[in-house]
């Protein structure tokens, strides 16, 4: 990959919205910032980062508004995936597969945060859903591979 594309990639990873400041598409940033400022404030986002990473898992599954947060995995990835799309990256019409289902399959995972337990462990709306990341990008790639060998 292109290091062009892999920077617009990493910023939108840092941020949503980066990425497209950097392609050039100021509007479509701003407003992917906006979005992701009010998700996070109303999600209360950053409480609950704060608490998962203090190991207080309960206080932050009471602390986040789900209503919110669920919204944040599809904003995140399409913005991961516009950022690289813009940069001159996913020429395949189906480039967006990976993004898609990894942005469905961290949702599942925000879905269930409140009460899935793995090897014992309560992980929470944060540690759970970025679980998920890998079997989303696994799938969307597996799928990607079998739509194009076919077609």
């Amino acid at each position: 990959m292109d290091k062009n594309i892999i920077e617009k990639l990493m910023w939108s990873i840092a941020l949503p919205g980066f990425g497209q400041f950097l392609n050039g598409k100021y509007f479509k940033g701003i407003v992917l910032l906006i979005l992701e400022f009010i998700i996070n404030i109303q999600a209360n986002f950053n409480q609950i980062i704060i608490m998962s990473f203090h190991g207080q898992i309960d206080d932050a599954i009471k602390h986040a508004d789900y209503q919110w947060l669920m919204f944040y995995p599809c904003l995140y990835f399409f913005s991961i995936w516009d950022a690289v799309k813009d940069a001159g990256g996913g020429k395949d019409p189906i480039s967006f597969l990976p993004y898609v289902l990894t942005a469905f399959f961290v949702t599942v995972g925000l879905i269930f945060s409140s009460n899935l337990v793995i090897f014992g462990v309560l992980l929470g709306p944060i540690w759970l859903p970025m679980l998920f990341v890998f079997p989303g990008v696994a799938f969307g790639i597996i799928i990607k591979k079998i739509i194009n060998n076919k077609f």
